[in-house]
């Protein structure tokens, strides 16, 4: 496990094999259709699925305090916005010069921080303390909504 995140009815993890899972918390239900995990933060050759993609670490998952999406952060210096009853990403950030080591949301879940510095998954060669640490903050207000059913 790499990192996890809660809110009231779920929880979820996720871990350097480019997978998050998510979890609800009643497990009176066994095999439950809300626990599941997905492939992301992962890069592909566009429409080549035989060549092998490159799979990075999930440094971070969060819940949205309103409408329980989430957003994933991860070695391949993106950020990307899910939901979760749907199963789909709601969107994806450009790529960062350096990785996302973690984010969160503010309570009101207005707005979305997330820092990017290295994150020591290529070992020490690829360190370069030369490259600054940032911490980014910025408004969400509707694109963490869930798509309409």
């Amino acid at each position: 496990t790499q990192s996890s995140g809660i809110n009231a009815e779920y929880g979820g993890v996720c871990s350097i094999e480019g997978r998050a899972a998510i979890e609800p918390f009643d497990n009176s239900v066994p095999n439950s259709k809300d626990k599941f995990t997905f492939k992301c933060h992962r890069s592909a050759v566009q429409n080549d699925y035989s060549k092998p993609q490159d799979i990075y670490a999930v440094n971070g998952i969060k819940f949205h305090p309103i409408h329980g999406t989430l957003a994933t952060v991860g070695s391949d210096g993106k950020f990307s916005f899910w939901d979760k009853d749907a199963r789909t990403k709601l969107k994806g950030s450009e790529q960062l010069n350096n990785t996302i080591t973690c984010c969160d949301f503010n309570h009101t879940g207005v707005y979305f921080a997330y820092a990017s510095s290295y994150d020591w998954s290529k070992g020490h060669e690829f360190h370069n303390p030369q490259q600054k640490n940032y911490i980014f903050i910025r408004q969400v207000k509707d694109e963490l909504k869930p798509r309409k059913k």
